[in-house]
């Protein structure tokens, strides 16, 4: 998320839903849907062949589902996030490398210039970042992703949410918004963006080249390497 003296309203919003949803939110990777189910898996196998033997740089770590997976082929993974609940949860799992948790904002990580790193992931963030701080995100994955590093990506497509998702209009910045209901009836308004396959190329062109992008039924990802495309 940005930096305190630049969140608004939203980023506050997605703040507090992360926070109070921290203890519920892994029951969105184990619903009895099989297409769901089928996608993840590929996704996580994918991921462990792309990160085997790397220095891992998990942004936006959340609960560590995706941690989990990367730790058995990683040599050692980096885990931030800017909630400490999200964090506790994380905790509680066992991985079969070394990971080292950071509570603090991606776009003010306390690292060095020499912090580089092999791989930066980024889990179920992305649809959340508002569009008028694109740039500032890729900053930070190019700042501390060592030359011909990888940076990794999976978020959601409608199908995946349900067939309305819920929205509630957009932000003055083009940002859809949808309504989150928590298991305790608590709701939220939060930012949640959806994309297909072009307008993801269109996005990431700009800085990246696009090695790989597989946008499945369920949840897309993508695979990216820094430079711009040819």
């Amino acid at each position: 998320m940005n930096n305190s003296d630049r969140m608004n309203h939203n980023d506050l919003e997605l703040l507090k839903y992360y926070r109070a949803r921290a203890s519920e939110y892994e029951q969105i990777y184990y619903r009895d849907v099989p297409q769901r189910q089928m996608e993840l898996a590929a996704d996580a196998e994918r991921l462990q062949q792309l990160v085997q033997g790397c220095a891992v740089l998990d942004l936006a770590c959340g609960t560590g589902y995706w941690l989990e997976k990367m730790a058995h082929t990683a040599s050692r993974i980096t885990a931030v996030d800017v909630s400490s609940e999200m964090i506790q949860q994380a905790r509680q799992k066992e991985f079969a490398c070394p990971v080292d948790f950071v509570r603090a904002d991606m776009n003010d990580l306390p690292f060095g210039s020499t912090d580089l790193f092999d791989c930066i992931t980024l889990g179920f963030w992305f649809s959340h970042h508002s569009r008028r701080h694109y740039s500032d995100l890729f900053d930070v994955l190019l700042t501390y992703l060592k030359e011909n590093g990888s940076i990794w990506m999976i978020d959601n497509n409608p199908p995946a949410e349900g067939l309305t998702q819920n929205s509630v209009g957009t932000d003055e910045h083009g940002n859809n918004l949808i309504k989150r209901k928590l298991d305790s009836g608590r709701e939220f308004t939060i930012i949640k963006n959806y994309f297909d396959a072009a307008q993801l190329r269109s996005i990431f062109e700009g800085r990246f080249h696009v090695e790989q992008l597989i946008r499945g039924v369920c949840y897309w990802s993508t695979v990216l390497k820094a430079g711009a495309a040819d």
